[in-house]
Parts: C-alpha cells; sequence; structure tokens
C-alpha cells in the first residue's frame, strides 16, 4: 500500500471484496432498485418494539447475509469497521456485540459506508486482517428523530429535505477470493461553506464531494474516461445539480451520463415523502452493495468511483447555530476479471 498524490491511497495487493448484504425498509424496495436487494422488509419496525431497534436488527442482518454469502463464520472477521448515525454509533455497539467479533466504531455521517470500506481495504492490504467487515445502517424513523422531528410531529419540509433511507449494508474484504477489487480510496477533508439548515443536506454536502472527487483525479492522474461511473453517496437532485456545476466550472470535470447519485438512484421521484431524494448511511451502502455490484457482476461495470458524503452535524450543534461541516470519502472498485 502506499499514498499517491496528496490523499489517495493505492491498495497493492488490491484486496478482494468476497461478499455482501444489502436489507432495506418497504418504501426503498417499492423504489427502481428494488428487485438488487438481498432482503425487503415490509415492516418498518423489523418485528421490533422500537424504530432504534428495528434499525440494529437491520444491520445485523447485512452482515449475517454477507457472511452467508461468503459462506464464512463470524470468528474469521479479524475486525469490523462499523458506524451508524445515532448518537454514540449505538446501532453499530450494539449490533458489534450480536455479532462477537473485533470492532472498530467509525463515525462519518453518511459517509460511513466507504470511510469503512476504504479502512476494511487498507488494514487487508497492510497484512493486518485475512478477512474485514465494512458496515453501516440508518432508519428514516429513527433519524428524523435523532436530527429534526420525529415522524409522528407531521412536521413540513422544504423541497430540498431528503428522505433518510432504511436499511443496512455490509461488506467482506479479504486478501483472497473471488470477486471485484478495491483499488484505491481517497480520503476526504471536512468541507464547511457555511449551510445551517439541517433540511439543506445536498448543498452542505456537495463542496465536499466536488473536493473529494477533484483530488482523486489530481493524485491518480486518471480522467473521467477511465471510469464507468462516477457515483455520489446521497447529495440528492438538489446537491447533486450543484456538484456537476461546481466539478465542471472549477475543476474542469465533466463526466456526462456517468455521474450519478445513490440518493436519486433509489427512489422513484414521483414517491411519496422521498422530497429532493435518498439520504442516510444505509443509502450509499445499498446501492453500491446492491445494485451497484449487480450491475458489475453482469458485466455491465468494470471500474466504478463511488463519493459516500457526510453532513458531520448534531442536534447540538445546529441548535447552537453552528453551520455544517461535511466530508466525503471515495473508494475505487473495479470487477476482477478487469484489474
Amino acid at each position: 500500500m502506499g499514498l499517491i498524490g496528496k490523499q489517495t491511497w493505492e491498495f497493492s495487493t488490491k484486496p478482494v471484496l468476497i461478499a455482501t448484504g444489502a436489507v432495506v425498509g418497504p418504501k426503498e424496495g417499492e423504489g427502481p432498485l428494488g428487485q438488487e436487494f438481498d432482503t425487503v422488509h415490509q415492516d418498518p419496525y423489523n418485528g421490533q418494539d422500537s424504530w432504534e431497534k428495528a434499525e440494529r436488527r437491520f444491520f445485523e442482518e447485512a452482515c449475517q447475509t454477507a457472511l452467508k454469502k461468503a459462506n464464512l463464520a463470524n470468528d474469521v472477521i479479524d475486525v469490523l469497521y462499523a458506524g451508524d448515525l445515532l448518537n454514540q454509533i449505538v446501532t453499530a455497539n450494539f449490533g458489534a456485540r450480536t455479532l462477537a467479533v473485533p470492532f472498530l466504531g467509525v463515525f462519518g455521517a453518511c459517509s460511513t459506508s466507504m470511510e469503512s470500506l476504504a479502512l476494511a481495504a487498507m488494514t487487508v492490504d497492510a497484512g493486518y486482517a485475512n478477512h474485514a467487515m465494512a458496515a453501516t445502517a440508518s432508519h428514516n424513523s429513527t433519524a428524523e428523530r435523532q436530527f429534526r422531528y420525529p415522524t409522528e410531529y407531521g412536521g413540513q419540509k422544504p423541497p430540498t429535505a431528503q428522505c433518510t433511507v432504511t436499511g443496512s449494508g455490509a461488506a467482506i474484504v479479504g486478501r483472497t477470493g473471488n470477486g471485484p477489487r478495491i483499488t484505491h480510496a481517497t480520503i476526504g477533508k471536512v468541507v464547511d461553506l457555511g449551510v445551517k439548515s439541517p433540511f439543506e443536506m445536498g448543498p452542505a454536502m456537495a463542496p465536499a464531494a466536488v473536493d473529494t472527487i477533484a483530488r482523486h483525479f489530481k493524485d491518480t492522474g486518471r480522467t473521467p474516461e477511465d471510469y464507468d461511473l462516477i457515483v455520489t453517496g446521497d447529495l440528492a437532485r438538489v446537491g447533486h445539480k450543484i456538484a456537476e456545476e461546481l466539478l465542471g466550472k472549477e475543476e474542469g470535470l465533466f463526466f456526462g451520463d456517468r455521474f450519478k447519485d445513490c440518493g436519486i438512484l433509489i427512489f422513484d421521484p414521483d414517491q411519496s415523502e422521498v422530497f429532493s431524494g435518498g439520504s442516510g448511511c444505509a443509502c450509499c451502502a445499498v446501492v453500491t452493495y446492491g445494485h451497484l455490484l449487480k450491475r458489475m457482476e453482469r458485466g455491465e461495470l468494470n471500474r466504478i468511483l463511488v463519493c459516500a458524503t457526510g453532513a458531520l452535524l448534531s442536534p447540538l450543534s445546529s441548535q447552537q447555530g453552528e453551520s455544517i461541516p461535511c466530508v466525503a470519502h471515495a473508494v475505487v472498485i473495479e470487477r476482477g476479471e478487469w484489474v
């Protein structure tokens, strides 16, 4: 493994993305990608008696799905990197208790999926683990209660708001095996252009996505044509448009149809209450570990850059009038036969 440029890790062993799990709730299953997920639950409570317990159950199911698909037992996992949106990352903490594997908790808000995947690949590439797991989860009702208002409150939202994805994504990274390879990771800087409204996540996160994507191309010397797809995590329709304009005007990067967003892909725009699109830790995780990797398996994609975006706010910082610091982390995934 080595550092190329200023912020990009190049993995010399090209760790293998052995297996993934993508578990979602009913609204996500109704969207255009519904058939691409491993499990779609019709009950947002997932058989539990609270939203928080439901989110934890989604997390545990995604991890167990990945293990089952890889034909591996829990005790083969040398380290689990995981986090979520809730205070003290309780979903990941309690989920790790159930899995009973070595655990390192991370918090990158909605960038957690690629942050954890980058760390898992780094650990395997450096020889500190034979198998590492990366996982995250979110739930619409836990996130609303945490960062805005409980759904029971029925507060009005502007069209720029986003719908937190209910679900969980998990990935197992190994030194050997069959599957896509993780070749690079670009670690983002915290960017804050002064957006304060918790209903403006897309505009707040867009500059961080632009900063990381531009840095990736500078560090690697690659061009947009080197990728079949460049995907942001959950900027949704408002933030994605801003990012596209900034990349073109300020960085001279034009992606055209190669530029997509998980928050736009996961929901049909005509679905009720999705507003400008999806968000949440699970958004990038389930779209990547479900839809995008299935496209790679079908031979439709050979090399993709997935840039997950995160808004690093807390209820307390918002109440005190602070602006929203944001970060984005990008990972390159390549089809095994193509590396």
